[in-house]
């Protein structure tokens, strides 16, 4: 088995760009595609959606609660501007009317993690400006962790020849690393989201299709995110002050990341040690 990665071999500019698009890798290799053939057929594409559209018309009733004038100003924030300022006019809703807000709140991260839309790095930071830190990680953990359990199963539905279509050597490396590590796949899983080695979307599209099963997955998700869910929680705090996401990952961030993988990866690497005695 190849020892981890080192932080200093890899692509800081890359790893920044994975963050600010969601986890999406936007190299123009992993977006060329093999073959010009859209890779669902009519029906996987209709269920395809048929779920989004399910999503879409829950999260529209919701907001539909709303008050109209708070209706009117609400708007996902794609700048670190857009989102000073819808924190702004959410402030008053979201202290006076807790409950609506934070089940909307919970429906569009969800969504958004769903479908693979980028943005959720936004939605971190306001829980950090709204909710403080302790209130702040736990919405993020459950948002971002109920929504990778929602992509995991939309994958295993019809992500196989998506997957396969968009990125085929990435499959088939993530799927021979993953044979490897059968008997402490927790721990590799782990690794992988605490650390940015494969982007967050790859992971939840992937991972059903090469057998991980749901339950280590779920783990992996839910305690391997806890760190750059503070990261990025604490630094919402300070929002006025942000003046770029990539003052939020710097490489001292991605060294302590890092770290916190290697000891997570750690008992795989001694069995293997032990093995080869």
């Amino acid at each position: 088995m190849p020892a981890p990665r080192s932080v200093t071999a890899v692509d800081t500019g890359r790893l920044l760009r994975d963050l600010e698009n969601n986890g999406e890798d936007d190299s123009p290799a992993a977006k060329k595609p093999k073959s010009d053939r859209f890779p669902l057929n009519s029906c996987e594409f209709a269920a395809a959606v048929a779920v989004f559209f399910l999503f879409a018309l829950g999260l529209f009733y919701i907001y539909l609660t709303m008050p109209a004038s708070e209706f009117g100003r609400i708007k996902l924030p794609r700048t670190l501007a857009d989102l000073r300022l819808l924190k702004e006019n959410l402030s008053a809703y979201a202290s006076n009317h807790p409950a609506p807000f934070i089940l909307g709140y919970c429906s569009t991260y969800i969504f958004m993690q769903t479908f693979m839309i980028p943005g959720t790095i936004f939605m971190s930071l306001l829980a950090g400006a709204l909710f403080g830190v302790v209130r702040g990680i736990l919405l993020v953990i459950f948002n971002a962790t109920a929504g990778a359990s929602s992509c995991f199963f939309l994958s295993k539905l019809i992500g196989r020849p998506l997957v396969s279509w968009l990125w085929p050597e990435k499959l088939r490396f993530f799927q021979a690393e993953i044979a490897k590590r059968r008997d402490r796949l927790l721990n590799y899983m782990l690794f992988l989201r605490i650390t940015p080695t494969l982007p967050n979307l790859f992971i939840n599209l992937a991972s059903p299709i090469v057998d991980v099963p749901f339950h280590i997955f779920f783990l992996a998700t839910l305690i391997g995110l806890i760190p750059a869910s503070y990261i990025t929680v604490r630094a919402g705090l300070a929002l006025g002050d942000l003046k770029s996401l990539r003052d939020l990952y710097d490489f001292k961030t991605f060294s302590v990341l890092f770290l916190i993988g290697f000891v997570a990866i750690c008992p795989t690497l001694l069995k293997r040690k032990r093995v080869y005695e």
